[in-house]
């Protein structure tokens, strides 16, 4: 095991490469099970859970050939069986539930652990499954599993009492070659659907409405391989912007698609950042005195909950009061108690935490809860005075990409160091 360590106080100046989208990628990949033949899959990022969706489809029958150097991945599903997968790297992965659907949708049956991933309280799937139970088939919970049978998936009107992204691609996923129409209204409209829908139409699948809250889907018998290429990663982008407006002098965030940002833009200018929007990149100046602001995380185009925690660590440098609220996930401010211990005067009451600032962090010894927790509190440590030692990198290498030579491009002084075993012990505990 290693740990991060991060000598802050450095200004941050370059340009900065952002990868495939994480989001799509765990969706893209499974979606891969229900053609009949190669589907070659570009952009990839190299994280641990692309790593780890591979495996599961080895386990599979697939022939799965991940070149991380090309950043593609090509999935000849000819083979595929339908395998039980209860347990095992189903359990270390949130997105593995997208094999439900894509397994539904090819078997008409499948058995999956019920997932894992980052701990943020409850994520329950329950409209995942009432989408497979209208599609016609039979969810059961036993022994930890999700056991899913049917005798033929029939399209049907579901309506998702919750705006789901996951619920929405995984209905995709079953009705793309189920018989008739199947309409999802209520559905997610984020990018990543976007693209999910893009494979499944260039693998012959008959959707549109996807990006609206009505999504049809006219269902097919078979489906092909094709090849395609993943968005570029909005919350890897969202990251690099908070982290340049903390402690950036000039830098530029670049292969973005700045629409799928506009929520986080438009709060760094309100912050008195100064982004300059291109076709494809944004260019973001750190320096000058920042207001704070309040913002409240919604399901997209609204802001994202994945950068609430980040953007956490950037408003403890803002002058005044900022009232952070999480509508998504109740349990999303585990980095708070890390950020106290670096000086930060935070404090949280439900789904709301309240930041006064500007408060002058100090490094200290912190542990990453989950993803996204550990992004906000590497720019922390990067703004913080003194070295940080960051513990629990496994949660940050299943959603960022090169993350130590990203930000040592931007001249960060950032290394990993093995940990001893009493310090292996210590974070156990």
């Amino acid at each position: 095991m290693d740990k991060l360590m991060i000598q802050g106080g450095l200004p941050l100046e370059g340009t900065v490469q952002i990868s495939g989208a994480k989001n799509s990628a765990v969706a893209l990949i499974p979606a891969a099970i229900l053609a009949d033949s190669t589907v070659t899959i570009d952009n990839v990022p190299t994280i641990s859970d692309v790593e780890l969706l591979a495996e599961l489809l080895r386990e599979i029958g697939g022939d799965v050939e991940l070149d991380n150097d090309e950043h593609e991945i090509q999935i000849n599903p000819e083979k595929m069986f339908a395998m039980p997968l209860p347990n095992g790297r189903v359990k270390k992965l949130r997105a593995s539930y997208y094999l439900m659907g894509a397994m539904l949708g090819k078997f008409k049956k499948a058995v999956i652990g019920l997932p894992g991933g980052c701990n943020l309280g409850p994520r329950p799937i329950d409209q995942h499954i009432k989408g497979f139970e209208a599609l016609g088939a039979k969810v059961t919970n036993e022994q930890g599993a999700i056991y899913l049978r049917a005798d033929e998936l029939v399209g049907a009107k579901i309506y998702l009492d919750v705006v789901s992204v996951g619920a929405t691609i995984n209905i995709m996923l079953a009705a793309v070659k189920a018989k008739g129409q199947t309409i999802i209204e209520n559905a997610a409209k984020e990018p990543e659907i976007i693209d999910v829908a893009t494979l499944l139409t260039n693998m012959g699948a008959r959707i549109k409405g996807a990006g609206t809250n009505v999504i049809r889907i006219d269902g097919v018998e078979s489906l092909h391989g094709c090849r395609h290429s993943i968005i570029p990663d909005r919350i890897e982008a969202g990251t690099y912007m908070i982290l340049a407006a903390a402690i950036g002098q000039r830098v530029v965030v670049d292969n973005i698609i700045p629409y799928h940002v506009e929520s986080l833009i438009a709060k760094l200018r309100e912050m008195n950042v100064k982004v300059d929007v291109r076709d494809d990149q944004v260019e973001i100046c750190g320096i000058g005195e920042k207001t704070g602001v309040d913002i409240k995380t919604l399901v997209y185009p609204g802001f994202p909950t994945d950068l609430q925690q980040p953007f956490t660590s950037l408003l403890t440098q803002a002058e005044g009061t900022s009232l952070v609220t999480d509508t998504i996930y109740n349990a999303r401010f585990k980095h708070i108690d890390e950020l106290r211990r670096m000086g930060a005067n935070v404090k949280v009451e439900g789904r709301s935490a309240l930041i006064n600032g500007k408060t002058m962090l100090q490094g200290a010894k912190v542990k990453a809860s989950d993803l996204r927790a550990g992004a906000a509190l590497v720019i922390a440590g990067l703004m913080a005075d003194g070295i940080t030692e960051l513990t629990g990198l496994e949660h940050v290498d299943r959603g960022y990409e090169d993350l130590e030579e990203k930000l040592l491009g931007l001249g960060a002084k950032i290394w990993r160091e093995e940990m001893t075993n009493e310090e292996m012990d210590q974070v156990k505990n």
